[in-house]
């Protein structure tokens, strides 16, 4: 897909700014709103975004140029979700209750349900049968704003599944509008053949799984789950290190529970972004910000779980660079609305508006290592936007949870939404 599109009418354009990074409070907040505002695509990228009266001469000719009328709309960069595990079989609305009458996460972890039963009916799934699950997932997050995802393995914990988990994306890719970043998260918890022996786990992964991972190609960042009565520091690392050395990115579930460590790890390693945070202490917050490490906030992870939330405002003013994600995932938050995220960021974050739509556009981009090419909306960028049914981007917290998104348009086609 890379099509030519003049998006006109727009009543206000808001988008962040920048091609890296946007590290601490004056980047997270750079967003620039231009009133009667077009955007102009063609081959795919963004040629011009800006006051409509300054469009090019000529701006609205050429063949094959689709037009849009945004109606006087707000338009937005589209949403770039960079945690999810949408590709996976079977549910568990059944712990979701337990969880909801006060049971603790690692309590149900322990007795065999949590990540282990997701992983029995995940390695049962033909490919298949996970592409089918995958595309309806994908679909709804299109409808939702996301033009770009991150999905992460780690529902096999074995060779077999773990590589049907990462050619799902695969087959997934291209066959429907939404960009994926495909991760492999084969240190996702400690299966039962491994029970006890965690080490033991990380030993076969590094010699066995993530080789040939690497080797196929079909994951760009490799993940990790380091917390207590999961991977330890020292075990993480040895994993890292060696994805590093096949040419991985490197990611991590850190601090999600227990105060372990992991946002150190991220920083002395050079992470791409270290993700949950919510008991991760300030010193290793600035480490992470020295080191140019994104802080992942997944708000509705802690929703869901009833935890407090992550100190995003630490974060920001630290200088981290901010993303917030949905971590779609069959058991801790099984959602994928970052327009309910994005509304929590504003209450319960203590973020601003401005901070808010830049950690779901280039605050993600940047988590993935793509804020060079994505999450704004600046000529050479790519054409990923968004029309909101709202006249302002403040709506998407101030109609708290619902669904604005009218159209979304994907590379320069329009994917989703009315033409007219």
């Amino acid at each position: 897909m890379a099509g030519d599109i003049l998006v006109t009418n727009i009543g206000e354009l808001s988008t962040p700014l920048g091609f890296q990074a946007p590290r601490g409070p004056e980047a997270m907040g750079r967003v620039a709103t231009t009133k009667d505002a077009a955007v102009l695509v063609r081959r795919g990228k963004i040629e011009y975004a800006g006051p409509a009266a300054g469009l090019p001469a000529g701006a609205a000719s050429g063949p094959g140029l689709v037009r849009l009328d945004a109606g006087g709309r707000a338009v937005v960069p589209g949403f770039v979700d960079s945690h999810t595990h949408f590709v996976f079989a079977g549910y568990r609305d059944d712990e979701f209750l337990w969880k909801a009458a006060g049971m603790p996460y690692m309590e149900i972890h322990k007795r065999g349900g949590g990540i282990a039963r997701s992983v029995q009916a995940t390695r049962a799934a033909s490919k298949a049968e996970l592409v089918a699950l995958g595309a309806s997932r994908l679909k709804t997050m299109l409808a939702l704003g996301v033009t770009t995802v991150e999905g992460k393995s780690g529902y096999g914990l074995d060779l077999d599944t773990e590589l049907r988990q990462l050619e799902a994306m695969r087959d997934l890719q291209g066959g429907q509008p939404v960009e994926i970043v495909p991760t492999f998260l084969g240190p996702h918890s400690i299966p039962v053949e491994y029970a006890g022996r965690p080490a033991d786990y990380i030993d076969y992964v590094i010699a066995e799984v993530l080789p040939r991972v690497a080797e196929s190609g079909l994951a760009r960042f490799a993940d990790v789950f380091c917390e207590k009565g999961v991977f330890s520091v020292e075990d993480s690392r040895r994993y890292l290190i060696a994805a590093k050395r096949l040419g991985l990115g490197v990611k991590l579930h850190a601090d999600e529970i227990e105060r372990l460590g992991g946002a150190g790890l991220a920083a002395e390693l050079g992470a791409a972004s270290a993700d949950h945070l919510l008991k991760a202490s300030l010193e290793d917050i600035g480490r992470m910000a020295e080191a140019g490490v994104v802080a992942g906030c997944l708000p509705l992870t802690a929703f869901t779980l009833r935890e407090p939330y992550a100190d995003a405002r630490a974060m920001i003013d630290s200088g981290c660079a901010l993303a917030i994600a949905s971590d779609l995932n069959p058991g801790s938050c099984y959602s994928q609305s970052l327009p309910l995220a994005i509304a929590i960021a504003v209450l319960y974050l203590r973020l601003t508006m401005e901070e808010s739509l830049t950690a779901v556009t280039l605050g993600g981009a940047a988590s993935l290592g793509l804020a060079d090419r994505l999450g704004s909306l600046e000529p050479g960028k790519q054409g990923d936007l968004l029309v909101l049914d709202a006249p302002s981007c403040r709506f998407l917290a101030y109609n708290a949870g619902m669904n604005l998104v009218r159209n979304v348009v994907k590379r320069g086609d329009l994917v989703f939404g009315p033409a007219s």
